[in-house]
């Protein structure tokens, strides 16, 4: 019997996730199709008898978009959200906006993979000459930080997004679902699976090979010590779910950007 449950969901898809851009740290919207994932994941979720007590979400809008949408159609918008930038999808420095298929492309497969999916390879840090760097450290989101705006990362490996989620996961997240509260925490791809890292104790080799896709729930069946006692879950079709993890995975695929 498990004593706890925790569903882990990587947003809707965003709007440059479907002009296959890397995004990280740049606020986008959930696309038309990323609000119809939402949606439909609260619509599973609310089948599956889910009644969630309390919501964990980045400070990004497309995580905050996807915990509203899932809420509201499992008519639980009344639960509480808590919102941290420790949730925040991986910084992805000098990247951030450019196509993944045209860096493929450019630099060749494999390194686009050791960027997008290693566990301890940082790529090239943002510098104040980059078109998005005043986007991101002049948005007044970051002034709400529990660090000051000079100490937040200017690019971060997967270990880089652990070792700053996890003091969270333990002072706010742990205490919670000791609590018996059961937990929702809408985030993102990396957040999610740095995560997963942790608690089901996978590889640094392997976690490259752990892929979520976008709006998918993820259900965690955890011990006393929070520790799993059976795989991971993706629910909802089958089928499906694998089309989706192969279109995340071929997304670093060298292709002309269309």
């Amino acid at each position: 019997m498990s004593k706890y449950k925790l569903v882990l969901l990587r947003h809707g898809e965003g709007t440059w996730n479907k002009e296959n851009r890397f995004c990280s740290w740049v606020d986008q919207k959930l696309s038309e199709d990323g609000v119809k994932e939402a949606q439909d994941c609260g619509r599973l979720l609310k089948e599956q008898g889910y009644k969630f007590d309390l919501v964990f979400t980045s400070i990004l809008s497309r995580s905050i978009q996807t915990a509203w949408l899932v809420l509201e159609a499992m008519d639980q918008e009344w639960v509480p959200v808590v919102k941290s930038w420790r949730l925040n999808e991986r910084h992805y420095g000098a990247l951030i906006g450019l196509n993944r298929a045209e860096m493929a492309l450019q630099h060749g497969e494999e390194k686009m993979k050791l960027w997008r999916r290693s566990y301890d390879i940082t790529p090239p840090l943002i510098d104040e000459s980059h078109p998005y760097y005043l986007e991101i450290y002049n948005d007044r989101r970051y002034t709400t930080c529990d660090v000051p705006k000079e100490n937040l990362p200017r690019a971060e490996s997967l270990k880089e997004v652990l070792d700053r989620l996890l003091p969270f996961w333990h002072s706010t997240v742990v205490p919670e679902i000791q609590r018996g509260k059961t937990v929702l925490i809408s985030a993102h791809g990396n957040s999610c699976r740095a995560l997963l890292k942790h608690l089901e104790g996978v590889s640094d080799e392997d976690i490259a090979n752990v892929t979520l896709p976008t709006g998918i729930p993820v259900q965690l069946e955890l011990d006393e010590n929070l520790k799993p006692l059976k795989p991971r879950q993706l629910l909802g079709d089958q089928a499906k779910i694998q089309a989706a993890i192969k279109k995340v995975e071929d997304q670093g695929k060298a292709k002309q950007a269309t």
